[in-house]
This record gives C-alpha cells, sequence and structure tokens, in this order.
C-alpha cells in the first residue's frame, strides 16, 4: 500500500539496481526491481538513501537513479511551441561546432584561456540520443524536450510552472543528518550536496 507522502523523485533504472542496508558495499540487501518508482530522501557523496511505495527503504548508487519531473509546466504557459526536432538538432549542431573549433583553436596556440572563455561564453547545449529517443536543451526557452521521430513534447523545464502553479518541488535532507563522505559504490571521489547555504 502507497504512502499517502509518498512522492516519487526517481526511478529504479531499467536492469533494476543492488540496494545496502547502510552506505557500506560490504552490507547488501534485496535488489530493487526495474522501473521501480522511489523518493529519493537523502544524499551521502554518491550514495542515496531512497524510499519506496511500501514504507521500506535503503541506500543504493545515486548515479544510476533517473530522475522524473516533478512539476509539469501550466497550460497556459508556452512551452509547446517547438513540434519538430529538426531547428533544435540544427542549434545545437552549430554550437557544438563553435565550440569544438574554439578548443581546437585553444589546442593549437591561437588561443589563451580568456580569450577561450570569450569565444565559448553563452553557449549551451544539451543533446542524449539512445537509439529513437533523444532528448534536446531548448537554451531559448530553458526547457529540455522529448523527441520521438518528429514529435517534440516538453520534458523538464528551467523554471517552475507559470500563472496558476506551485513552487517547484526540492528535496531536502532532515535534519541532523549532513552530508558526509565515505566510500563510494563506484570508487569515484565523493559528490558534494550543495544547499542554499553553501556546501
Amino acid at each position: 500500500m502507497t504512502s499517502p507522502a509518498f512522492r516519487p523523485t526517481h526511478v529504479v533504472p531499467g536492469p533494476g539496481m543492488p540496494a545496502w542496508e547502510v552506505p557500506d558495499p560490504a552490507r547488501p540487501t534485496v535488489p530493487l526491481d526495474p522501473l521501480l518508482p522511489v523518493q529519493l530522501l537523502e544524499r551521502r557523496g554518491d550514495w542515496a538513501y531512497v524510499l519506496c511505495a511500501n514504507g521500506w527503504a535503503a541506500w543504493v548508487d545515486g548515479r544510476l537513479l533517473i530522475a522524473v519531473p516533478q512539476d509539469p509546466p501550466a497550460p497556459e504557459s508556452p512551452l509547446t511551441r517547438a513540434a519538430d526536432p529538426r531547428p533544435l538538432l540544427s542549434r545545437a549542431s552549430d554550437a557544438l561546432a563553435r565550440y569544438r573549433a574554439a578548443v581546437e583553436e585553444l589546442a593549437g596556440g591561437g588561443l589563451d584561456g580568456e580569450a577561450f572563455r570569450g569565444r565559448t561564453r553563452g553557449l549551451r547545449i544539451g543533446v542524449i540520443v539512445d537509439g529513437e529517443d533523444v532528448w534536446l536543451y531548448d537554451a531559448a526557452h530553458g526547457r529540455w524536450v522529448y523527441a520521438e521521430g518528429t514529435r517534440l513534447s516538453t520534458y523538464a523545464t528551467d523554471e517552475g510552472p507559470q500563472a496558476g502553479g506551485h513552487a517547484p518541488t526540492e528535496v531536502v535532507q532532515a535534519e541532523g543528518n549532513p552530508p558526509t563522505e565515505v566510500a563510494q559504490p563506484g570508487g569515484h571521489p565523493p559528490t558534494q550536496v550543495v544547499t542554499r547555504d553553501g556546501p
């Protein structure tokens, strides 16, 4: 039975994932099912403490969790203007070409660090391609869009919903549990958790 306070923030990846009783690779517990919705409660470096709909909680490798959008755009907002991914793909290609040209010039000694920063200032692109699926960042409208062939839909926005919407959902840590650096599942350096007041 789902708890009334449960609100998923992430989904377990397709293959499922291992879980641990505590953030310690030596203490495994029952693995999580593929595509299981979970609510992120706490982060410690790459470790994530998640709550399942049935009330069971465990530690997982937070880098593998798939975030789900919490606040869809308001119907009145103009976030569905683009219906064809080709203009965004073209802009992303142009921006990447400009960035690559600047990198080549920097590597060849034609630019110093300051000139490189000037040449790349304002460039913002994002493209994820997974087979027939593509996610594109639309910098002009501050949103990520998802495309299936030639159909685009808004996936996530930089800002919360407009007219009549509520404030965007935030994942916060419980008081008294500051982030700590612990051994990471993948052996990578710890991820720093940043709050509004600083790290």
